[in-house]
């Protein structure tokens, strides 16, 4: 399986399939993404690859830990090792390669953004030059 961030420099492979995926609802997950969670898994190390950008990365840490590794170039959050656990942690959505894995496990879900939950007149908009149109509309 193949990943890499927004711009295609910082690539990577995983050897097999992704089991299954997570989603954390917390503070600083959603301000690390700036999306209502953050959708990702962890895998070996040993079956993870870098095929290039590893120079472009970046890090952030906080004194509580918590670490966001990201592109320098485009600001993709990017795979990064969980500490001394021999895992790495994927972000989901740089993956290229068809997921059949899901959504297993919710984290944090009291710290969830007020805003996740969806109005009743909620729409969803399959895409294309039209749905551009509508959300216009609708917002």
């Amino acid at each position: 399986m193949k990943g890499e961030c927004l711009c295609g420099s910082v690539k990577f492979e995983i050897e097999g399939e992704i089991r299954n995926l997570y989603q954390c609802h917390c503070s600083l997950c959603r301000k690390a993404t700036g999306a209502a969670a953050n959708a990702a898994t962890f895998v070996q190390a040993a079956v993870f690859r870098w095929v290039s950008g590893e120079s472009a990365i970046k890090s952030y840490n906080k004194p509580s830990g918590f670490r966001s590794d990201f592109c320098s170039v485009c600001g993709s959050p990017v795979p990064n090792t969980l500490r001394d656990s021999g895992m790495i942690w994927i972000p989901a959505g740089l993956l290229d390669d068809p997921v059949t894995a899901r959504i297993a496990v919710h984290l944090h879900t009291r710290s969830a953004a007020p805003w996740e939950q969806e109005s009743a007149e909620c729409v969803r908009l399959d895409g294309g030059p039209e749905s551009l149109e509508s959300l216009h509309r609708l917002l």
